[in-house]
């Protein structure tokens, strides 16, 4: 790609008319969407930016810096984006082994490689992650994220563990042995108030409300509870001081899953979004775009990777967003609040946070969906359980890249099956009785129907290759619905064995398409020279009956009609 088409391709990117164009249809419907969306954002960047290690400061400015970005670039009018649960479980890791520095570098990196997708016009290809998948780690990072917040909801500070579930489970014992039951009250209280008041009053933000409550009984009673701690009042100064190039192929590899998780995370919620309302569609190259400016621009402030959220943008979307400007008024909002409330934040609760993140991860299992996967097929169920451990065990890359790889495995398979037999009998066409009875006794025609690559060719190879008694052999190709490399290789090594053998081998109805690959691979050459290559099936069995009256002609035999998956 020229410099050129690259610039085209940037500037087309860009915001445009249309966008400021919905801003003004209705700016008052989505500065309270906003505003909404702030006091529900409030304290879950609290709790994830606490989460991923760096600290409650570094989730408000990820949601503020990030959160505007995205909000100005991105290619949904709905989309609230910000530090998210998913994420924190990827930057954990990163946060132990290379420190808070190395987290604002991977997220940079992560930066440059989601706009390399966007320029390269990837964003369409997320579709077709499976649903499995999908609800595999959703489920998965909302038991991960559980398990994170049990040292806070346990009041225990110095938990250890390589994986999320050593940690908890250390947590867990240390707690045994010098129980605090006011922080495991404090979190269960506030997780039990979100769940509880969502059910009768979802318009209510019981989220805040819980937190509230929770710092206002911290204050006023003689209550052993760890708090936040001093938060700035204002965003941190920018600064570069992280930018490390001699790092980069050390933490490329975390970029990379930081980039994948963004990407896949953004357009599953912008797609959630376009579903929840009527004539909003979402850009998807344009979103992977703003989310990678934003993930440039927030370690400049110290901020962590970033992504949408679904939780928020639904939200958004139930409030009556109409156009960016709420997601833009909901990053103004909560900068409002760091610049005015930081003294008061600080005082926040640990505990409280911990609860609001136990009471988000039970809404993220959406139990009858995963039932209803489990139950659908061995291979749905199959690739759901094993994304889903894989995940808890492991990591969310992994888990994609393991249930994506098992998704793939069962799909080729039943696409290998769907090569069906279908006799049919050799058309009479203008054949007197006399000469069809003479090519039926020595004609074996092989329909092949369905799939011939690599996951099919080698059973077709077999069957084909068990062919006796006959003089010539015609396969109509007409019905093969796709051919591969391996496919043809073995086609073509069938036909040299059976050449071999002293059969005449026809074919017939190549596709243009499949007459390529074959070409390009130099299959059926020989055939092709001597004129045995025929566009129909008629005009080849006109040729084998020619064939059949020269003086070569044997007798004996038996029609077949097979097709490429061998049955008879």
């Amino acid at each position: 790609m020229s410099i050129a088409a690259v610039a085209d391709r940037f500037l087309g990117l860009l915001p445009d008319r249309a966008d400021w164009q919905a801003v003004r249809r209705s700016p008052r419907r989505d500065l309270a969407a906003g505003l909404t969306v702030a006091v529900v954002a409030l304290p879950l960047a609290l709790a994830f930016g606490v989460t991923s290690g760096l600290g409650a400061q570094a989730g408000l400015v990820t949601a503020v810096v990030a959160g505007a970005v995205a909000a100005v670039f991105g290619g949904s009018h709905l989309q609230v984006s910000g530090p998210t649960g998913a994420m924190t479980v990827v930057l954990v890791p990163v946060v132990q082994q290379f420190g808070p520095t190395g987290v604002l570098m991977v997220g940079a990196l992560a930066g440059l490689l989601l706009i390399a997708l966007a320029l390269a016009r990837l964003g369409r290809y997320v579709r077709y992650l499976p649903t499995p998948v999908i609800e595999g780690f959703t489920a998965g990072i909302a038991v991960v994220i559980a398990l994170q917040q049990v040292p806070a909801a346990l009041g225990v500070t110095d938990a250890h563990g390589d994986r999320v579930w050593a940690v908890a489970a250390d947590a867990v014992a240390r707690f045994a042995v010098h129980p605090r039951p006011v922080a495991l009250a404090v979190a269960l209280g506030v997780a039990a108030l979100m769940l509880l008041g969502a059910r009768f009053r979802p318009g209510v933000p019981f989220s805040l409300l819980g937190v509230a409550v929770a710092t206002v009984l911290a204050e006023t009673l003689p209550l052993d509870l760890a708090r936040i701690g001093a938060l700035p009042q204002g965003l941190p100064a920018p600064s570069l001081g992280f930018l490390d190039p001699g790092a980069v192929g050390v933490l490329l590899p975390s970029a990379l899953a930081v980039a994948a998780l963004a990407a896949l995370e953004s357009l599953l919620s912008a797609t959630v979004a376009d579903g929840m309302t009527v004539g909003q569609r979402h850009d998807p190259d344009r979103e992977l775009f703003g989310q990678g400016l934003a993930n440039l621009a927030a370690p400049v402030f110290g901020g962590i990777p970033a992504t949408a959220a679904i939780a928020r943008t639904a939200v958004n979307v139930r409030a009556g967003a109409a156009s960016k400007l709420a997601a833009l008024t909901h990053a103004v909002a909560l900068a409002a609040i760091v610049f005015a409330a930081a003294p008061l934040v600080g005082r926040i609760p640990l505990a409280a946070l911990a609860g609001v993140l136990l009471a988000t991860t039970v809404r993220m299992i959406e139990a009858g969906s995963l039932w209803a996967l489990a139950r659908a097929t061995r291979g749905d169920a199959l690739v759901l359980g094993l994304t889903f451990v894989v995940t808890v065990a492991w990591d969310l890359v992994t888990a994609v890249a393991v249930g994506v790889a098992v998704a793939v495995v069962i799909a080729l398979r039943a696409v290998a099956r769907s090569a069906r037999l279908e006799q049919v009998p050799l058309d009479r066409g203008e054949h007197s009785d006399e000469e069809h009875a003479l090519l039926a006794e020595h004609i074996v025609a092989y329909r092949l129907d369905g799939p011939l690559f690599f996951a099919a060719a080698h059973t077709f190879l077999l069957e084909l290759s068990e062919v006796a008694d006959v003089r010539v052999v015609i396969l109509r190709m007409s019905r093969v619905s796709a051919l591969d490399a391996t496919g043809a290789h073995v086609l073509g090594d069938a036909i040299g064995r059976l050449r071999g053998r002293g059969i005449t081998v026809l074919l017939s109805g190549i596709t243009p398409d499949h007459d390529q690959v074959l070409s390009t691979l130099g299959v059926a050459d020989e055939l092709r020279r001597d004129g045995l290559v025929f566009p129909d099936t008629p005009a080849a069995i006109a040729h084998a009956r020619d064939l059949l009256r020269g003086p070569e002609a044997v007798p004996g035999g038996a029609r077949r009609l097979i097709d490429s998956s061998g049955a008879t």
